[in-house]
């Protein structure tokens, strides 16, 4: 099986190589458009804590509808191709990097904006000056999350013809070769753990030194 999985690995290494870059591609579009959307509601709604929960709960049922149900309501609007697989994967990055961004903001202390306002800072000050600071290591948490969640349902894209490591899975199914199967699959895993450790990494870095735990 080994011998066979390592034949099978280096038969495919270009397609591999391309469906790999294409798989992080649409995945990672997907978090930097999530990430743009849900950073910026997210500190709108920790401005509005009675109503903020009760949206966030609202937006979290979306996370229940299956990812083949999206990408079946979306096709006959945008079609076929990479531009319905990152609506669809958008869509599902938004939760988990909102719900970050609102707790972060939301718990900052009172100690800390006291004590901007009492040096003179305006409300954008604060802000950009102590707030994001402060709760960009939560931040980044969700926008780890949400990563590794969209790189594992980026493999779905490939139902809709967007490619990625999807297709290597799919190939491998209705080929019944197991060893091609098993190589989309492990890729897929290999790519999810790698940016979990970069973006654990870069939310370490991110994190003032006074609030690191070690």
């Amino acid at each position: 099986m080994t011998e066979e999985f390592v034949a099978v690995f280096l038969n495919n290494l270009d397609r591999l190589s391309n469906a790999f870059f294409t798989h992080l591609q649409i995945a990672f579009t997907a978090v930097a458009f999530g990430a743009m959307i849900a950073v910026p509601l997210g500190i709108l709604l920790a401005r509005m804590p009675r109503s903020g929960k009760k949206i966030i709960a609202v937006l979290s049922i979306f996370q229940t509808v299956p990812s083949m149900v999206m990408f079946g309501l979306l096709l006959p609007l945008s079609g076929l191709g990479r531009t319905t697989a990152v609506i669809v994967l958008t869509l599902y990055s938004l939760l988990p990097i909102l719900r970050n961004t609102y707790t972060g903001i939301s718990e900052v202390s009172q100690g800390y904006l006291e004590a901007a306002r009492g040096m003179g800072m305006n409300n954008r000050q604060i802000l950009f000056q102590v707030e994001v600071p402060i709760s960009l290591p939560v931040i980044v948490a969700g926008i780890r999350l949400s990563s590794v969640y969209v790189i594992s349902w980026t493999t779905l894209a490939a139902i809709v013809g967007a490619g990625g490591l999807g297709d290597i899975i799919i190939i491998g199914l209705f080929q019944n070769n197991r060893p091609l199967l098993l190589l989309g699959a492990i890729s897929t895993s290999i790519l999810a753990i790698v940016t979990s450790y970069v973006t654990g990494k870069i939310a370490r870095a991110v994190t003032p030194r006074g609030l690191r735990k070690n």
